[in-house]
Order: C-alpha cells, then structure tokens, then sequence
C-alpha cells in the first residue's frame, strides 16, 4: 500500500491558527517534533514549520507538516499549508476507508471524530489485527449460515418434511462438543495455529456437502464443518478482545459483526440461482474452497495475541522457578519457598462459576427464540407466505441491511455508554418486532423485518463482547467453548420446540411467539446481574491476569 498526500491551505486569524499547529488526538495521537533549536524549524524570516508524527494510530506511516506564514494582504492573519503523509496499517480493507479518511482530514484539526471511527485510537497492530480478523469472519459467517439458506431446498430434493429439517438443524449442533474441545486447544497451542486449522478444515468439510445423496450425508458433513466454523468464530472474537484497547473492544465486536454479516450476505447470493434446477443449491457448498487459498497468506501473516504470548511467557518462567526449586530441594536447600506452579494450576483449573453461569443462562435464553427464528425464516416465507428464492434472496438482504446501522451505533454506544442498557434495549426491541413479522403479511412483515434488525442489532456488539472480557487468558478459549454448547443447547430446544409448535398451534409465527419467553427473562439478568465492563482494562476484570502488561493502547475513549 503506498503512502498517500493529502495538503490543506488556509488563511487564519491567531485565535484559529492555534488549533493548526496542535498536537491532534483524534484518529492518530500526535506528539510535536521539535527542530534542532527547539522550536519550529525556521524556513525564513517570518516562516514557520510545525512538524507532528503518531505516537499512536491506525497507521503505518504518519508526519504532518504545517508551514505558516504572515497573510500576503499584511493583515493580522496567518497562511498556512498543512501536509500529511500517511499510509494506513488497513490490510484488504483500506480501499473503503481511503475516501472517508482524506476527507476527514481535509477538515480543521479539532474537529469532530468521524462517525465511523472508534471511540478509542487503534495502535497500527491493532488496526492490521482487525482488519485480518474481518476477513476471517468473513468466512465464518458464510459458513455459519449456509445451512440455513440452503436447508429448505435440500429438503425439497430430498423429500424431507419440516419436522426432519428441525430434527437435521438440532443434529449438525452436536457439532458444538467438538468445537469445544477444539477451541480450548488454542488455550494451549495458540489462537493463530488453531484458528488456521479450524479455517481449512471448515472449509473443505463444508465441499462435501455438495457430494451429499441424502440428509443423513449432510447433516454429518455440516456437523464437523459447523464445529470448525464455530472455532472460527470463537477465535476470532478472543483474539479481538485480546488485542483491542479498552475503549474499543465493544467497536471490534461491532465491526467483526457486520463482516460475519457480509458473509452471510454472500451466502444469500446463492438464492438466485437456485430455483434454476433442484440441485443447484450444491454449488454453494463448493464456494468455501476459494476461500483457503485466499485465506492462508493472511493467516500466515497473523500475528499471536500479545496476551497469549504474554501468558505463556509467564507459565514458563513459573515453571523454569519450579524447576530450580526442585533441583534445591534435591541438594537439600529447601528454603520453604512456594512453589509457583502450585497457584498456577489451582488458577487454570478453576473457572469463575458465577460468571459462567451468568453467561450460560443467558446463551441459552437467547439462543431459544434467536436459533429458530434465524433456522426457519426462509421456510417461513416460502411456504406459508409464498416467497421464491429471487424473493427470498431480496427480502433477506433488504430487511438486514439496515442491521448494518444498528451494529455500528450499538458497538459505539456500548464502549461510551455501557453494555448493559444498550444491550437490553436491542434484545428487547428486536424480539418485539420480529415476533410482529412473524405474525404478519405484505408491507407490515417487510417494515417489522426491517425494524426488528435495525434495533436488534445493536444488542449484538453490547452483549457478545461479555464471553471474551469476563474469563482471564489461560481460560478464554476453554470457557468460550463451554458457552457456546450451552448456547447451542438452548438453540436445539428451541429448534425442535419450534418444529412441534409449528405443527400444533398454527405455524411456524405463533410459535416463534411462545419462545419469546426467553428474551423476556434474558433482559431482566442483563439489567440486574450483569457487570459494567466498558473501558475496564481485561487485567482489571480478570485479577489473575493482573501481572501481565496490557501493550493493546491506553488512549482512553474520546
């Protein structure tokens, strides 16, 4: 990526001109770069040049120069010209945040922070951290949901009746127990080796799904394929929280979201083409091979989290001190030290049970009512409101785009103002409204569809960010995983509930209705027991980790 210009002229009054040649804090965190005399360097007798660089910021590359001078018209103002030479640390992305960045620095310093930035300043690790991470999420987010959109369209090729979807969709989440085991090797091993794993094999388990010549071969495929895919996702929401500032861990979320999303997106692509033939749907099952070769220099270029590492070095030193305590008390020198790995062990081993039951309960309420309403909405509207799969694809991508809106200023909201309120403001506009889709037809289910995402969206970044930020390093893996099988638990119940009230009671909307129940209880344990995590460094939140420097940025929110 090269290193891009961007140069400002203006004439000042000394009031103004004060602003211009300050140190900024607002994208990047300026300090002055005094010349040899200590001053602005002189470049004639009235000419001056303030020159900044980044202690930190998104960047790579970062030097403003501003040059002042008297006004031509001998008046009390003051020409300047402001250069700045900066080069993005965005990999991939940095082509959708070239246009915004030139123009907001294309305005005074002092201005405001653009909408879109987050509330605390990235370091450039940081910032490449993310920006990889989003790719990876990408992927997740295809994966995570090609089973839904595809579902119904199998079944019609193969025969299968509502109640057998239901039944294959609660099947593929045994899956969970493996990603469970799985991703608490990375508490071991590391993120990145096995978040490059989960990604390879996601990938190729979901192309044999293409190969499937009945449910049973599709469910088992999706089954392994899903547990890696959940990896994925797991992984790359610790290795975010684990690297983002205090002030921006919320945002991360947030961003990481709306990627998964794109993913999804992607995936629903493939509804256009589906009704071509009653095997099309196969073909998106082969896509996820591009993604590996895509992928792979990405991951490569990945770095290990500065908190793993950080852990790691620490356990081995305890251990390196044990050892040459053993040596002494060999020799006879036993002096009654304690031996470090003793607390080491007895902290690894123990999982803060509040915590995780708190988080539990919650991913299972959650997932009761989120699970099926996600699993049957395409079998929702193309068989009890008519729907093809052009109309599908359409109705899908325009009532969740807005989503988009709501991840963003949830994500925002929750870093500045807390998690808590704004987390249970979006499950309980979002629940509200989708049961009202559920219940509807015409334009009302489209305005619901479209509500409901735009304000259930912002529960999203407020409330996922808990999983990572309440466990210290040597347990997030291990505790996120045994989340997620809760979680996934509570999606199988509601998938099969949902499948048994559909029949019984009149569809698949009044029982979406009935499992709206746990939401409702979900918003009472946020308001009334959850803690307030926002801009708390993860050392503070997690004692055991108190000893291990936290490098992710200290600029606090702005």
């Amino acid at each position: 990526m090269r290193t891009s210009v961007v140069t400002n002229h203006a004439v000042v009054d000394a009031t103004d001109l004060e602003s211009w040649i300050t140190a900024r804090h607002d994208l990047v965190i300026e300090e002055a770069v005094e010349s040899s005399s200590g001053g602005p360097e002189a470049l004639g007798p009235d000419t001056r040049a303030h020159e900044f660089r980044s202690i930190d910021g998104p960047f790579h590359v970062w030097r403003r120069t501003v040059t002042v001078a008297p006004a031509a018209d001998a008046t009390d103002g003051f020409e300047l010209t402001e250069r700045i030479e900066h080069r993005l640390a965005v990999p991939i992305w940095h082509p959708v945040f070239a246009l915004p960045i030139r123009r907001h620095l294309r305005r005074p310093p002092g201005a405001s922070t653009p909408w879109w930035a987050p509330p605390d300043v990235l370091s450039p690790r940081a910032a490449t951290v993310l920006s990889l991470l989003c790719v990876f999420g990408l992927v997740a987010g295809y994966l995570g949901t090609l089973i839904t959109q595809t579902l119904t369209y199998a079944a019609g090729e193969f025969g299968a009746s509502t109640g057998d979807q239901g039944t294959l969709l609660a099947t593929v989440r045994i899956g969970v127990l493996l990603s469970m085991i799985i991703v608490a090797g990375a508490d071991r091993r590391g993120r990145r080796a096995v978040l490059a794993m989960s990604l390879v094999a996601a990938c190729a388990i979901t192309a044999l799904g293409a190969l499937a010549p009945g449910m049973a071969w599709l469910g088992a495929t999706q089954t392994f394929a899903r547990a890696f895919a959940t990896v994925i996702g797991l992984l790359v929401a610790i290795i975010a929280v684990e690297e983002m500032p205090a002030g921006a861990r919320a945002f991360a979320v947030s961003v990481l979201t709306m990627t998964a999303a794109l993913g999804a997106g992607l995936c629903v692509l493939n509804l256009l083409y589906v009704d071509l033939d009653g095997g099309a749907w196969r073909v998106a099952y082969l896509l996820p091979l591009v993604f590996i070769p895509v992928c792979w220099p990405l991951l490569r270029s990945l770095p290990e989290t500065f908190r793993f590492t950080a852990r790691r070095d620490a356990d081995l030193a305890a251990e390196a001190i044990a050892a040459t305590l053993g040596h002494a008390e060999i020799d006879g020198s036993d002096h009654g030290e304690e031996d470090p790995r003793q607390g080491s062990a007895e902290i690894s081993a123990r999982i803060d049970r509040r915590r995780f039951a708190l988080l539990a309960s919650s991913g299972f309420l959650w997932s009761l009512f989120l699970a099926p309403a996600a699993q049957f909405l395409n079998e929702f509207l193309r068989t009890e409101r008519g729907f093809s799969g052009i109309g599908i694809a359409v109705f899908v991508l325009a009532t969740n785009t807005p989503g988009g809106i709501g991840i963003v200023l949830g994500g925002r909201l929750a870093d500045r103002r807390g998690r808590r309120l704004i987390g249970a403001i979006g499950i309980a506009g979002g629940v509200a409204f989708t049961v009202i889709a559920y219940l509807s037809w015409g334009w009302p289910l489209w305005v619901a569809s479209v509500v409901a995402s735009l304000i259930g969206a912002i529960a999203i970044p407020a409330l996922a960010v808990y999983g990572p930020e309440l466990f210290p390093t040597h347990q997030r893996g291990r505790a996120n995983g045994a989340l997620q099988v809760v979680s996934v638990c509570g999606s199988s119940l509601g998938l099969l509930s949902a499948g048994w009230l559909a029949d019984r009671i009149g569809g698949i909307g009044p029982a979406i209705a009935v499992l709206a129940v746990g939401p409702a209880l979900l918003i009472v344990i946020v308001l009334t027991l959850y803690p307030e995590t926002a801009n708390r460094h993860l050392e503070e939140l997690n004692p055991s980790d108190a000893g291990l420097t936290d490098r992710s940025g200290s600029a606090g929110p702005r």
